[in-house]
């Protein structure tokens, strides 16, 4: 059960002493029945966010497959090089002897899930590897920056781009 609401009081619980969250539903609640009677919940608060549209997303794309045709460049090739440029990492510390792993596992969360060795660590036996978020975890702010980079990119080499006003409602969409 995924519910939208807002926190409504916090208050301790006379018996046990631990504390009580109350939150406020925008949800009707047809059924309790999946988690009425159980013992133990994973539950989850967290600050709400627009998912950015179907539109901008599909749009980014076009522009990366557009762009690599021109280029003569495989379209994944195109969109890593913007995860880059974004600068979107974490740099990481990690044991010489699982850096390899460590960078295997992360390009498995998706094709902009970029991950490098940088130098070696002050530290002896650790490496240090800078580890790229693909666009999919992007704010709107990140992404907007994202679209806006490739845009440019392709307008420079004349590839016809939407009009600004169709490009702001791609964004707007977001908000």
């Amino acid at each position: 059960m995924k519910l939208q609401g807002k926190l409504a009081d916090v208050s301790i619980d006379f018996e046990t002493r631990k504390p009580k969250i109350t939150f406020l539903i925008n949800n009707n609640i047809t059924s309790l029945e999946e988690i009425e009677n159980v013992e133990l919940l994973d539950i989850e608060a967290k600050k709400h966010r627009n998912k950015r549209s179907k539109d901008a997303n599909n749009y980014f794309w076009k522009l990366c497959t557009d762009l690599a045709e021109k280029l003569d460049m495989n379209k994944d090739d195109v969109y890593r090089s913007y995860i880059q440029q974004q600068n979107v990492f974490k740099d990481v510390e990690i044991s010489s002897n699982a850096t390899d792993t460590f960078i295997t596992a992360w390009k498995m969360n998706g094709t902009g899930w970029i991950a490098e060795k940088l130098d070696y660590s002050e530290r002896e036996g650790f490496d240090i590897v800078r580890a790229y978020y693909g666009s999919s975890t992007y704010n709107t702010k990140q992404m907007a920056r994202l679209i806006d980079s490739i845009i440019e990119d392709c307008k420079l080499q004349g590839i016809p781009t939407d009009t600004p006003e169709q490009i702001a409602r791609y964004k707007e969409a977001w908000k």
